[in-house]
């Protein structure tokens, strides 16, 4: 069964975050736009699995279905001004509910699928690869979604793209050092961002300074917590897969 919810959750994660287009994550009310999205869904899972069974099929299914009610609602005029971020946390913790749930009731995907024969260690790699992608880029999707309601004024002085990068990189960092066994790093990544946010801060107008510092400082715990819960949910997967020798640190 591990095997199999890997391989859909890495598809689950291509699928939403490496093959997905801005255009068709903003259109998928539209059914043309929902339907070119549930052929990357299917294609991901059944390339991944190995496997063109029924399960693929009623997996797309909710997949997409869940996506054309989350689409629905932000759209429903008495939702726009709600904090679209409890939309999108529900809309993945839905998702990898329906990946557990298939993964469970259709635990041989993998093992009956093209790549039942494969490596002992390719479903660790595709769980490094996915968890990766999820800890950062799938992160900087649900940063930005949170910070958006905080408002974007703050970010009109800095680089373009320099608070994105910034929590791209950070993400990454934390992701390994956790996979790596080495938390203690995670405190030098917030003290070195701390004197930083110090030196900026002892400039202008101090109510305007408190405003930023606290919209920082919003950013980058959730940033820091999204990291280190992705990171610690792989090393729990990870602890379930067959022992390759490789030493991993406890989740």
């Amino acid at each position: 069964m591990i095997e199999t919810l890997i391989a859909l959750f890495a598809a689950h994660v291509l699928a939403d975050y490496v093959f997905q287009s801005s255009k068709v994550a903003a259109n998928k009310h539209r059914i043309g736009y929902l339907a070119i999205h549930g052929f990357i869904v299917f294609g991901a899972a059944a390339l991944l699995t190995g496997s063109f069974t029924t399960p693929i099929y009623v997996l797309t299914a909710l997949h997409i279905t869940t996506d054309f009610f989350k689409a629905s609602y932000e759209r429903n005029a008495l939702n726009r001004n709600k904090p679209k971020i409890n939309a999108h946390v529900a809309d993945q913790l839905i998702h990898i509910g329906t990946l557990t749930a298939v993964a469970y009731f259709a635990p041989t995907l993998w093992g009956t699928g093209l790549w039942a024969q494969s490596p002992d260690w390719l479903p660790h790699l595709l769980l490094l690869l996915a968890g990766a992608i999820y800890a950062t880029r799938a992160g900087g999707f649900a940063v930005g979604i949170l910070m958006h309601s905080y408002g974007s004024e703050f970010s009109k002085d800095s680089l373009p793209g320099g608070g994105q990068m910034i929590g791209f990189l950070e993400r990454g960092l934390i992701y390994i050092l956790i996979l790596a066994g080495l938390p203690i790093g995670i405190g030098f990544l917030v003290a070195a961002k701390s004197v930083l946010r110090f030196e900026t801060a002892k400039e202008g107008d101090a109510h305007e300074n408190r405003r930023r510092s606290e919209y920082v400082i919003i950013g980058t715990l959730a940033s820091f917590g999204w990291a280190i819960l992705v990171s610690l949910a792989i090393l729990f997967l990870f602890a379930q897969l067959p022992d390759l020798g490789i030493p991993m640190p406890s989740p």
